[in-house]
């Protein structure tokens, strides 16, 4: 482990006072920050699991132990403001949180005893898994890798710069406060990286949105066997509680009741589902899940069906429970629609609709031990976004299941746009054969294959981006987008396929593949791409876009910028700017941007200075220079260049 230069903490001083209320206000209010603060400046070599629990238990203890503290370092920076920065209480946490991180990065010494920071947290602690935060692109990446080289005190020094803002001197304050020697030293090593401080609020160092993961099973099953006798007595004692009576074996994997009111009880209630006809969808001018019949072989099965309602209303401690960002994963308000109850790769699955979620419920064949329960949201679905719902995903594959009006399912490879598509079996109560799932895949991304679907009005794309419901994918003008199922749409989207990646797991709703420009490079280089890709999600916010250039004769596109809930490349505001720095066959750099079609004019200045009517702009330019675009539409209005 790295050492760190951090003093013993600093003697009491006159000065402001805090108390605990309205400390924990602050903790409350700017929890997911302080969180990000603690996992940031804690060192990478503890492993991300473990930097996750250490950071969400050093923000939990920040509070101050007595009713008020008297402390003048708990306010380093001069508190003029409203809000976060002229918060006294928000002041004292975030020292608090900085002090502890630095001393968690300390080495163990015989010498003296460890601080209670540098030993692994007692809470939060989660069992059998490990938690990381969800995975960012190369940028995020070699930001992760040079904060790991730095030490603890220039960590902090960087990340209070970039993440909280704070000035030089009141960086230099806060340190001092925390008990670091040199924080001169700190803050002049934070200062000659290269600053990114739009990465640090990425999702690469979020902890409180997380995917988990099985820990060593080999070793969790050696601690099993060690610890027989005593699941012996747990089971004959869960045995008991779910005899006849007002025990809540029946109810599977959930929690004991906390409610008892008639409409608690009607939503769960088995025998109070919606079962829409199999044949009501052809009489209806809707294209929903509200027209989905109930199918599979278990809808009958009234006990399943409990255990999933009841799971769904108070999931037990053994219940894995996920929700796309956005989606709550409360009770429904009243008795659900039953959509499927089935054996799906050896789980029971159950899907129910409440007309803002879907819910699916699984658990093993052989119990109810390892049952999972995940929502997405799916309000406004219709058309291509109803069409589809994952059932389950095994060994990299996935299975969905279709709407009833879909007649016909291949598989094609995104990448592949000339290769053809593969059919795939598509049983009499809708459900697929399993096909590769690109979000279950790791490594170089050479392949991306997605689910094409057909029924009577046309065929359309859907990929599997980690969640219940697969992402559409579209292509063309953002007014009015197409099908991504057409040749052209296909090629359009091939050398962009890998970028879905970048929204797994993000509730996605779909993706747009935009071609907005053609340029012609300088030096005989060929004729660029410019494709604009919008993810647009189910709640709204959360959008991302990414502008994305390809050189002729490339397999993939590179991003050239990129921005999340902005409107750019939407229908909203069909426009969009963007460049990116190209080193030509001789050797001679270029800044080349471009604009959408009715961009009048684009203009580049800062460290590349130039001007071009029309969309398209070439100007020369050294090697790692950066630049300010800037453009003007036909009437007039001006944009700026995504970032």
């Amino acid at each position: 482990m790295q050492s760190q230069d951090v003093a013993p903490r600093s003697a009491p001083s006159a000065g402001p006072v805090v108390d605990v209320e309205q400390a924990e206000a602050a903790l409350v209010e700017h929890y997911p920050r302080l969180v990000r603060l603690a996992y940031l400046v804690l060192p990478p070599s503890l492993g991300r699991n473990r930097r996750v629990l250490t950071a969400h238990a050093l923000t939990q203890r920040a509070l101050p132990r007595s009713r008020t503290s008297g402390d003048a370092t708990v306010i380093p920076a001069q508190q003029t403001g409203g809000g976060r920065d002229g918060d006294p209480g928000y002041a004292f946490v975030r020292l608090q949180v900085v002090r502890t991180a630095l001393e968690a990065g300390l080495p163990l010494t015989l010498r003296a005893w460890p601080k209670r920071s540098q030993l692994p947290p007692l809470l939060p602690q989660v069992w059998g898994l490990r938690l990381f935060p969800r995975s960012g692109g190369a940028d995020e990446l070699a930001l992760d890798q040079r904060l790991s080289a730095l030490s603890g005190p220039a960590r902090a020094a960087y990340v209070l710069r970039g993440l909280e803002k704070l000035s030089e001197a009141d960086v230099l304050k806060v340190l001092t406060a925390a008990g670091v020697d040199d924080p001169g030293a700190a803050l002049a090593v934070a200062a000659g990286m290269e600053a990114q401080d739009s990465l640090l609020g990425s999702a690469e160092f979020d902890p409180c949105s997380l995917h988990a993961r099985p820990t060593d099973l080999m070793r969790r099953r050696q601690h099993v066997k060690a610890a027989i006798a005593a699941t012996a007595a747990v089971v004959v004692c869960g045995a008991l509680l779910g005899l006849p009576g007002d025990g809540w074996g029946p109810d599977g994997a959930a929690a004991p009741p906390y409610a008892q009111n008639p409409a608690a009880q009607a939503a769960l209630d088995p025998a109070q589902l919606t079962k829409v006809a199999a044949g009501a969808w052809q009489a209806s001018a809707r294209t929903d899940f509200s027209v989905w019949p109930a199918r599979g072989a278990l809808t009958g099965d009234s006990a399943l069906l409990r255990r999933a309602l009841a799971v769904w209303a108070r999931p037990g401690e053994s219940v894995a429970v996920s929700a796309t960002p956005g989606t709550p994963s409360g009770a429904p308000p009243g008795p659900p629609q039953l959509l499927y109850a089935g054996v799906v790769d050896q789980a029971r699955v159950v899907l129910l609709y409440d007309g803002l979620r879907i819910a699916r419920y699984a658990e093993p064949t052989d119990g109810t031990n390892g049952a999972a329960l995940d929502f997405a949201r799916v309000d406004g679905a219709k058309g291509a976004e109803a069409e589809a719902v994952v059932l389950g995903r095994t060994d990299g594959n996935v299975r969905y299941l279709t709407a009833p009006w879909v007649t016909k399912a291949t598989e094609r490879d995104l990448m592949k746009p000339s290769s053809g598509a593969m059919d795939l079996a598509l049983a009499a109560d809708g459900v697929t054969s399993p096909l590769a799932s690109p979000a279950q895949r790791s490594g170089a991304c050479t392949s991306w294959n997605v689910l094409e679907l057909t029924d009577n009005s046309g065929t359309r794309l859907l990929t599997d981006l980690g969640e219940l419901a697969p992402a559409h994918l579209t292509s063309g003008q953002p007014s009015g987008p197409g099908e991504a199922s057409s040749a052209e749409a296909l090629r359009n989207w091939a050398p962009f396929a890998c970028s879905l990646a970048s929204v797994r797991s993000q509730g996605v709703r779909s993706v747009n593949a935009w071609q907005y420009a053609r340029q012609d490079l300088p030096d005989a280089g060929g004729s660029a791409t410019w494709v604009c890709t919008r993810a647009d999600t189910w709640r709204g916010g959360g959008t991302r876009v990414l502008a994305q250039f390809q050189t002729p004769g490339g397999t993939y596109g590179a991003v050239a910028a990129k921005a999340e809930n902005s409107p750019a490349c939407g229908s909203r505001d069909p426009h969009v700017l963007a460049g990116v720095l190209w080193k030509s066959g001789t050797g001679s750099w270029y800044l080349i941007a471009a604009g959408s079609r009715d961009t009048a004019s684009v203009g580049a200045t800062g460290g590349v200075t130039g001007s071009a009517q029309g969309s398209l702009l070439t100007v020369r330019a050294e090697q790692g220079a950066q630049a300010e675009l800037k453009g003007s539409l036909e009437d007039g209005r001006e944009i700026s260049g995504l970032r």
